[in-house]
């Protein structure tokens, strides 16, 4: 372990902001993790993972803790299923992608999205129908304060729409270690029913899909929607879709009858935040060297050198926007450091 001084975070957020850290260490196992948390109790302490789901609009004044544990097992199975324990800093989409070639089902339908394996429970990470708490068991961490090694069940995790126990109650207390997932050998639920998947399936002339076919079919809708953040800095969707109770959504409804919606309970409906933002004008739009995607309204997106604050600036243009057009609060779903 090394820690290293002044480091720059460019290579480290999928934005690609310039941001430095006050001091910068990777560790590789749980035993460095603890090292490094006992050895530096009294600093303040910054933990990093893929750097996919935050926006630095800041200088980090803290050690600065890259989460980089490798490694996916099998711990148990039996004819119909698989339990996998993977490493927090495995690439979420390379593993997804693993456990298809092993024929192992349950993840194909959250096919490249960016990010690593241990922050996947922190969001409940979702789309196209599924979410981790779907076939998540239980996640390791240690806690910050102690270095006591906990293992968090799934009930334990309190999973809700991309909200989880570690987003609230226990929020900067834990860092995930591991995650356990069940997956299906056989008899695999395919779910196809939701956005653009089964028309993907249909113009490949696909009427029995597998996994894999699922799989592909969601990384094509995805690259012809979202850009790579190798090639145009972003975090994927900045933004959650907003849920609106039935009682007010049927007011804000009879004034923009072309709204889309999707039920969700007997009292609230999910209203998708990229038509609320196209709407309002700004799919495509660019302030400087930030903007919002030409193809996707959710994304925004560095086309250069952008600052934090200024991508932040844009944000916050967008919900105010959305909000005196339509009545309807977006938050984002990146976290703004």
């Amino acid at each position: 372990m090394e820690i290293q001084p002044q480091f720059s975070l460019k290579n480290y957020n999928t934005f690609g902001i310039e941001a430095k850290a006050k001091q910068f260490v990777a560790v590789h196992s749980v035993a460095e993790l603890k090292n490094v948390l006992a050895q530096y109790k009294n600093e303040n302490k910054f933990i990093l993972g893929g750097g996919s789901n935050m926006l630095l609009t800041q200088d980090i004044d803290a050690l600065v803790i890259h989460i980089d544990l490798k490694g996916k097992k099998v711990i148990d199975e039996n004819d119909d299923f698989v339990f996998i324990e993977c490493q927090a800093g495995e690439n979420w989409h390379e593993f997804v992608l693993w456990t298809i070639n092993q024929d192992f089902g349950g993840l194909e339908n959250m096919s490249l999205i960016p990010g690593n394996v241990g922050t996947t429970p922190v969001q409940n990470i979702g789309a196209y129908g599924a979410e981790i708490k779907d076939s998540f068991i239980s996640c390791d961490a240690v806690a910050i304060n102690n270095q006591e090694k906990r293992t968090f069940t799934k009930e334990e995790c309190k999973f809700g729409y991309r909200e989880s126990v570690f987003k609230n109650e226990v929020k900067d207390q834990y860092i995930i270690t591991s995650v356990v997932f069940k997956l299906t050998k056989r008899n695999h639920k395919i779910n196809t029913a939701y956005g653009d998947i089964s028309t993907e399936l249909a113009q490949n002339n696909i009427k029995n899909p597998t996994i894999q076919d699922v799989s592909n079919a969601v990384i094509a809708i995805r690259r012809s929607k979202l850009p790579d953040p190798k090639e145009l800095g972003n975090s994927g969707s900045f933004f959650k879709n907003p849920i609106v109770l039935k009682s007010d959504f049927e007011k804000i409804h009879q004034k923009f009858p072309e709204m889309k919606y999707y039920d969700i309970s007997e009292t609230e409906v999910k209203v998708p935040a990229g038509w609320l933002i196209e709407q309002a004008g700004f799919k495509g739009k660019r302030f400087g060297d930030a903007g919002i995607h030409k193809n996707q309204a959710l994304v925004l997106v560095n086309y250069g050198n952008a600052t934090g604050q200024e991508i932040l600036a844009v944000s916050k243009n967008i919900q105010q926007t959305i909000f005196d057009t339509f009545g309807i609060n977006i938050e984002a779903e990146v976290n703004v450091i």
